[in-house]
């Protein structure tokens, strides 16, 4: 998650500043009193900053691709500064001293010259590192705890009075409703309106939620499942998008859907951000038959195919008759892992996806029937895609508004899966 290295890159700034011009400034000036001679030791001592990763070492000068994709390049000299700092740290009190050799490709810095500097490239006074494996390795370590300990669904009630918000979570085999418990401690974050990346997610509050947003909440379960105690909370407001593909465009990597829910054409925007998929026929049959049961009450124990009058394989029955839930390997098998998950909660649609092969924009043509979890968009009518899923057809035959149960997951947060929302703790 970039946008907290930075943030714990930021904070260290102050402190770094102040050292660094305290011990730039001269004597002289401290000594005089003259305005004049305390702007121009202002101006000298002011200083310039960039915060980005390591593109390349070429003797003594480091280039670094900044956070907003420019490229900037800083000369070390052997007077300048290098810090390692652990990510999480907000000081610079137990920071180690590095050299230029222990600088490597990928690291994320924070590299420090003076404004006055007409050198070229400019002369670092300090470099604040952290070293690309422990950023890689603390966050593995939080998307594995969004993994395990995320509950994602849509808003229905918020409470301000009892910082409980209730959310409805969507499983193939039905909804249930988990009361999201927040403190003053709990963190909050919410999309942008038009962007798919967590690292533009702005720092919320409780009051932003609104029913009908999505939700997903870091924290511990109750032990019946229908709690959560929240750490963190990210929201956004998303639109569901389900139709036939009008028409598909690799130029400017869209593709326009006619929306069977607002009824008119929609201009999709594929980024390098959203996540797209294609069900092979017996996982979208399975769902399709489980959706079908689930809306009419029937158990989902028996042969698939005679139930659903379908030629979906007998292989492919679902959970619960002692047979496999699927011959595919690609298939889910209930929670993380492949197993079911205890007290027989099944996988919600977002697991599923998540667990199919990554598709591309050539695997999607026009006639083809998909379902879109976007942004809201902006005012031009055009949406950024977060989620497309094809192969989608025998699924909105069953529930047309199948669509919803696509919600916010782990992934859309820097995680590779998603947790089972609607299992048993």
């Amino acid at each position: 998650m970039r946008s907290k290295t930075n943030r714990v890159l930021g904070s260290i700034v102050y402190a770094a500043l102040t050292i660094a011009i305290a011990n730039a400034a001269s004597p002289a000036f401290a000594a005089t009193p003259s305005r004049w001679q305390a702007n121009q030791a202002a101006q000298q001592n002011a200083v310039q900053k960039q915060v980005g990763a390591i593109k390349s070492i070429v003797e003594t000068t480091v280039t670094i691709t900044t956070d907003s994709g420019a490229a900037a390049s800083v000369n070390v000299q052997p007077t300048t500064k290098i810090v390692r700092v652990e990510p999480g740290q907000t000081d610079l009190k137990s920071a180690v001293p590095l050299e230029l050799k222990d600088l490597q490709i990928g690291d994320r810095v924070f590299v420090r010259w003076k404004a006055s500097d007409t050198a070229q490239p400019v002369n670092a006074i300090g470099i604040i590192v952290m070293k690309r494996a422990d950023v890689d390795a603390k966050q593995q370590h939080e998307r594995e705890d969004w993994q395990k300990r995320s509950v994602g669904g849509l808003v229905t009630s918020v409470d301000p009075a009892a910082k409980t918000v209730l959310v409805s979570v969507t499983a193939i085999g039905g909804k249930k409703s988990i009361a999201i418990n927040t403190t003053p401690k709990t963190l909050f974050r919410r999309y942008d309106p038009d962007s798919v990346k967590f690292d533009d997610a702005k720092p919320s509050s409780l009051d932003q939620i609104k029913p009908g947003d999505q939700l997903r909440a870091l924290g511990t379960r109750g032990a019946d499942g229908t709690t959560v105690d929240a750490e963190a909370v990210v929201t956004g407001s998303f639109r569901n998008i389900a139709g036939t593909i009008l028409s598909v465009d690799p130029a400017s990597n869209t593709i326009t859907v006619n929306d069977l829910i607002a009824k008119k054409p929609v201009v999709v925007k594929v980024s390098d951000q959203t996540q797209l998929r294609k069900l092979p026929p017996e996982v979208a049959q399975r769902i399709a038959f489980r959706l079908k049961a689930a809306a009419s009450g029937a158990s989902q124990s028996g042969d698939a195919s005679s139930a659903s009058g379908s030629s979906a394989p007998s292989g492919n029955r679902a959970p619960g008759n002692g047979a496999s839930a699927s011959s595919s390997p690609n298939a889910p098998q209930g929670g993380p892992g492949g197993g079911a998950r205890p007290g027989g909660g099944q996988a919600d649609l977002q697991q599923i996806l998540n667990r199919m092969p990554a598709s591309t924009l050539a695997d999607f043509q026009k006639s083809d029937v998909v379902m879109v979890v976007s942004t809201e968009g902006t005012d031009s009518g055009g949406v950024t895609a977060i989620t497309v899923v094809g192969g989608v057809d025998s699924i909105l035959a069953a529930s047309p508004s199948a669509s919803q149960a696509m919600t916010l997951s782990p992934w859309s947060l820097g995680g590779s899966s998603a947790m089972d929302a609607a299992g048993n703790p």
